[in-house]
């Protein structure tokens, strides 16, 4: 885990999603209860004029949600939320990105806000969203 960034404008580190592959979806499909047919059956994915099929919009907010937990402990997330703004499709390879818009105080507790957003290669956006997250030092544990 790297250290948080602090100052508006620091982005944290892109976390690069390998291809999309059937595979992955299928899984995703068991692990999230979301079957859709839409999202795994290549013929659903053509009656509704769409090329193939594409990933669950959950899909990509759950990469997001790494991304939070690459770079912060999950304890200092104060919030997080995204918009889904494009489908992405089988074999697309997104990105997640992260930036700090803003550094505040709010009661005790410093955070940070930012910015995130998953980008595909060809640089279409699919998802943005915003987190809030605690910079102050977790509280240590009791030893009981």
């Amino acid at each position: 885990m790297s250290a948080p960034p602090l100052e508006p404008g620091s982005r944290v580190a892109d976390l690069e999603i390998p291809p999309i592959s059937r595979t992955i979806l299928a899984l995703f499909a068991g692990a999230s209860g979301d079957h859709n047919p839409i999202h795994i059956d290549l013929d659903v994915a053509r009656s509704a004029g769409l090329s193939d099929v594409f990933a669950h919009g959950m899909l990509s907010m759950a990469y997001l949600g790494r991304l939070l937990t690459d770079n912060f402990p999950v304890q200092q997330i104060r919030s997080f939320s995204v918009r889904f703004t494009a489908i992405t499709p089988v074999h697309g390879e997104p990105t997640c990105r992260g930036v700090v818009r803003a550094v505040d105080r709010v009661g005790d507790e410093s955070t940070i806000a930012l910015d995130l957003g998953v980008v595909l290669a060809d640089g279409t956006p699919t998802v943005s969203g915003e987190a809030v997250i605690s910079v102050e030092a977790p509280e240590p544990r009791r030893q009981r």
